[in-house]
């Protein structure tokens, strides 16, 4: 509900208990209680006249749905016309971040034999430049790299 946990409950009883006393505390919850179930009963009456007002044409509408998401589920994802979870269903994840990490690491799927450590910079068994490795340092009038997107 308002994810509240055992011990966060025992210490709330025993917050009030300190600030109301054991005398009041029973008239207190009595008195918040009557509050909630009253507050239940205008909000019920509302979405009853809410919808009497709309005509019967509204007369199944939740105002659940005004939720984007819920919206969304109802009439989108539930109908599936556009075959979304035969798109979802066809996509595998963790396969394709697997091959993204391989991708970066510089592996390949199926690993190659390799004549020793490659020099950086160069390229890696996977064809492109071993990024990930540390530079030994810049030979002199060379460059540091730029980084169109770090600046």
């Amino acid at each position: 509900m308002l994810d509240i946990g055992p011990l966060e409950l025992v210490a709330l009883v025993v917050i009030a208990i300190l600030i109301f006393g054991p005398d009041k505390l029973p008239k207190m919850i009595q008195d918040v209680s009557r509050t909630l179930r009253k507050i239940r009963q205008f909000s019920e009456n509302a979405k009853q006249d809410i919808r009497s007002e709309l005509g019967p044409e509204f007369k199944d509408f939740e105002f659940e749905d005004l939720n984007p998401k819920t919206f969304v589920r109802k009439h989108v994802l539930d109908k599936d016309e556009l075959g979304l979870k035969e798109i979802r269903n066809g996509f595998d994840f963790k396969a394709e971040m697997g091959d993204v990490a391989d991708a970066v690491h510089g592996r390949s799927s199926a690993p190659e034999p390799s004549s020793g450590p490659a020099a950086p910079g160069s390229p890696s068994p996977s064809g492109g430049p071993d990024l990930l490795k540390k530079r030994e340092g810049l030979h002199p009038g060379e460059r540091p790299p730029f980084d169109s997107d770090a600046t």
